[in-house]
C-alpha cells in the first residue's frame, strides 16, 4: 500500500540536505531500532512483574498488603524518575555525538543494570541494602531506557522518506508490545515450571539474568546500522553547545506538547498491562497466570494494528490520527475498571484489549509526531525530554494514583475520570503539536 504524503502542518523542521532512501538501509535501521527497544522494554517490564510478584516480600517484608504494593510499585515509579535525566543526557550525546554510538551504549546500561538485579541479595541476606540496591539499579534501568527511545526513533524516522515516517517511526514502538510479550512469557513459563514457592525463593531471577544474552544480539545488529543521515548533515553546520538549553528556550512548548502526548499513551499502557495484573491478584483474588496470559495476547494483536495505524497516519496526518486516538481510548478506559471489578476474565480481557488496542492509534504515530517538530540538531533531546517526563505523568503516577483513588471516598468513578482525564491530555497535546510545527515552532 503506498501513503500519499503527510499533511502538510505534520512536518516540522526538517534537514535541507537529502538522504537517498536504500530500501536495504531501511530495513537494517528497522530491525535495529526493533530488535533493541524490543530488549530495552524487555527488561523494563520484567521488573514491573517482579515487582508486582515477588519484590514485595524478597524486598520490603513486613507491613500490610497495601504498603507492600505501594512500595512495589514506588520502586517501579523510581525508574521513569530516571527517565528524563536519561533522555537529557544520552539527547546530548545523541544530538552532539551521533544516534548510533548512544543507542549502543542505552543498551549496555540498560543490560548490565538488569543482570545485576538477577544477582542481587534480598532482604533477608544483607537487610535494608537490599532495597537500597534495588532502587539504585532500577534508576539505571530508566536512565537506560530514557535515552533509548529517542535515539531509536529517530535513526528509524531520519532515515525515512518523509511521506513514510510514520511508518518507520512505529518500529521501535513494536518494542513495547514485544518486551511486554516476552516479560509476560518468561513468567508464564517460570510459573508453569516451578512451584510458587521456588518461583519467589529464586526462579524469578532467570529474566533478569537472561538480559546478559539478549544484550548480545542486540549489540551484533545495532553496530550493523549507519548513522542517521540528517544528524550527519546537520554536524557538517556545526551542533549546538547544550541542545538541552535551545529546547527548554525556543520549544517549551513543543516539550509540553510532547508530555501531554506521552501522558495519556503511557498511563493507559501501565494501567492495562502492570496494574491489572496486582489488582486482579491482590482484589479479586484471582489467578496471576491467566492475567498474564490475557496481557500476553493483547500485546500480540497490538503488533500489527501499531503498524497499521502508522501507515494510515502518513495519509491521514500524525496529529490527527493520534486525536481521534484519544477519543476512543477515553470510552475504553471510561469502562477499565468497571469491567476490571466484576472478576469475570471474559470481561476483564475485553478491558485491557480494547484499552491497549484503542490506544495504539495513539502509540504508533506519536513517535514521528513528537520528533518532526524539533530540527535535527535538537530533536534527540527535545523528543526524549517530552516523552519521559510525559512518562512520568502518566505512566508512573497512574498505578500509584488509581491505587490510592480506589482506596478513597472517590472509589472507582474518581479513579475512572483520572483516567479519562489523562487520556484527554494525549489528544490535546497532538493538535497542539500539529499547530505549533504549522506556526513554525
Amino acid at each position: 500500500m503506498t501513503s500519499s504524503p503527510a499533511a502538510p502542518q505534520e512536518s516540522g523542521p526538517q534537514s535541507s540536505a537529502a538522504a537517498p532512501h536504500d530500501p536495504r538501509r531501511l530495513r537494517r535501521v528497522a530491525l535495529a531500532s526493533l530488535v533493541g527497544t524490543s530488549i530495552e522494554w524487555y527488561d523494563f517490564y520484567i521488573y514491573g512483574l517482579a515487582a508486582i510478584i515477588v519484590f514485595g516480600p524478597q524486598f520490603f517484608p513486613g507491613g500490610s498488603t497495601l504498603a507492600a504494593t505501594l512500595a512495589a510499585f514506588g520502586t517501579f515509579a523510581v525508574g521513569f524518575v530516571a527517565r528524563p535525566i536519561g533522555g537529557v543526557i544520552f539527547g546530548h550525546l545523541g544530538d552532539r555525538l551521533g544516534r548510533k554510538n548512544t543507542l549502543v551504549a542505552t543498551l549496555v546500561t540498560m543490560g548490565v543494570s538488569t543482570t545485576l538485579i538477577g544477582l542481587l541479595p534480598t532482604y533477608a541476606t544483607i537487610g535494608v541494602a537490599a532495597p537500597i540496591l534495588l532502587v539504585l539499579l532500577r534508576v539505571l534501568q530508566g536512565f537506560a531506557v530514557g535515552g533509548e527511545w529517542g535515539g531509536a526513533v529517530l535513526i528509524s524516522v531520519e532515515h525515512a522518506p518523509e511521506e513514510r515516517r510514520g511508518f518507520f517511526g512505529s518500529f521501535p514502538q513494536l518494542g513495547v508490545p514485544i518486551g511486554l510479550v516476552a516479560a509476560n512469557g518468561a513468567f508464564l513459563l517460570l510459573a508453569a515450571v516451578f512451584a510458587p514457592e521456588a518461583l519467589t525463593a529464586w526462579a524469578w531471577r532467570v529474566p533478569f539474568l537472561l538480559s546478559a544474552l539478549l544484550v548480545g544480539l542486540g549489540l551484533y545488529v545495532r553496530l550493523k546500522v549507519e548513522e542517521s543521515p540528517e544528524f550527519t548533515a546537520s554536524e557538517r553546520t556545526g551542533s549546538m553547545r547544550l541542545p538541552i538549553v535551545s529546547v527548554l528556550r525556543d520549544h517549551f512548548g513543543q516539550v509540553l506538547c510532547g508530555i501531554a502526548i506521552f501522558g495519556g499513551i503511557t498511563a493507559v499502557g501501565y494501567i492495562a498491562a502492570v496494574f491489572s495484573i496486582s489488582y486482579g491478584t491482590s482484589e479479586l483474588g484471582l489467578s496471576r497466570a491467566p492475567l498474564l496470559a490475557i496481557v500476553l495476547v493483547v500485546a500480540l494483536i497490538e503488533l500489527p494494528l501499531t503498524l497499521w495505524f502508522a501507515q494510515r497516519a502518513d495519509t491521514w496526518g500524525l496529529s490527527r490520527t493520534v486525536a481521534w486516538g484519544a477519543v476512543a481510548t477515553a470510552v475504553a478506559i471510561a469502562a477499565f475498571l468497571p469491567l476490571m471489578s466484576t472478576g469475570s476474565l471474559v470481561l476483564i480481557a475485553l478491558a485491557i484489549g480494547t484499552s491497549r488496542i484503542a490506544s495504539d492509534a495513539m502509540w504508533g504515530p506519536s513517535a514521528a509526531l513528537a520528533s518532526q517538530v524539533y530540527p535535527p540538531e535538537i530533536r534527540y533531546s527535545g523528543s526524549s525530554v517530552g516523552y519521559q517526563l510525559g512518562s512520568i505523568f502518566g505512566g508512573a503516577l497512574a498505578p500509584i494514583l488509581t491505587t490510592l483513588l480506589l482506596a478513597s471516598p472517590l472509589g472507582m468513578p474518581g479513579a475512572s475520570a483520572y483516567l479519562v482525564v489523562m487520556v484527554a491530555l494525549s489528544g490535546t497535546g497532538a493538535v497542539c503539536a500539529s499547530r505549533l510545527a504549522r506556526a513554525g515552532g
